[in-house]
């Protein structure tokens, strides 16, 4: 959770120092080298995998004669 909310304020365009502050670092150091990372790609895998797992059971829900979501 830490690194998604690093990532995700960062990719937002929240300035390094207030994260910093906001994930109580000293300095924008440890925020930069550890934490701030570009989850976009991850981010859009992910969801990409889940709407085919979803798929997969409404499809097999539908086949099995369950039509409710």
């Amino acid at each position: 959770m830490r690194h998604s909310f690093v990532s995700l304020l960062s990719s937002s365009g929240v300035p390094i120092e207030d994260i910093s502050r906001l994930v109580g670092h000293v300095s924008t150091n440890a925020t930069e080298k550890v934490y701030r990372h570009e989850l976009r790609p991850l981010m859009t895998r992910g969801a990409a995998t889940m709407d085919q797992i979803l798929k997969q059971t409404d499809d097999l829900r539908w086949s099995l004669g369950d039509s409710n979501p």
